[in-house]
């Protein structure tokens, strides 16, 4: 009987795993898009608060949406996106979830292509994946 629960429980866990890679994957190809287009007001909509973790900002408490979204701008207004591309999902509970981008792009006016990695942490309120965390490691 125990091995048959820990069977269940673990289809269980996978079932569930499936459902909400299946829930947040519109939402993190909006985000990619909007990323690449420099659309940050796109990325932060409808979240409550946004933590920003951005090289040449100091570790920010979290901030509504329209400043995130300023900030974010800031950021990246010199860059060219060359790609933004999503390499991993993981789901920390059934309403938060982290996906992994590594980041491709030139500072106008230059050749020298960079790479960042950039998580983006979201938490399901209502149905909906909100962004809630912006980390961008070099």
């Amino acid at each position: 009987m125990i091995g048959r629960g820990v069977l269940v429980a673990g289809l269980v866990a996978a079932a569930a795993s499936t459902a909400w890679a299946q829930a947040v994957e519109p939402f993190l190809g909006r985000a990619t898009q909007a990323w690449k287009g420099h659309r940050t007001r796109e990325l932060t909509e409808g979240s409550d608060t946004v933590r920003l973790r951005i090289p040449g900002l100091a570790v920010s408490a979290a901030v509504r949406p329209a400043q995130a979204a300023r900030l974010l701008s800031e950021y990246l207004g010199d860059a060219e996106e060359v790609a933004f591309d999503l390499d991993e999902v993981r789901y920390a509970s059934p309403d938060h979830a982290y996906a992994q981008f590594t980041r491709r792009f030139r500072v106008r006016g230059t050749r020298d292509e960079r790479t960042e990695t950039v998580f983006l942490g979201y938490r399901r309120v209502a149905g909906e994946w909100r962004l809630r965390e912006v980390n961008i490691a070099p």
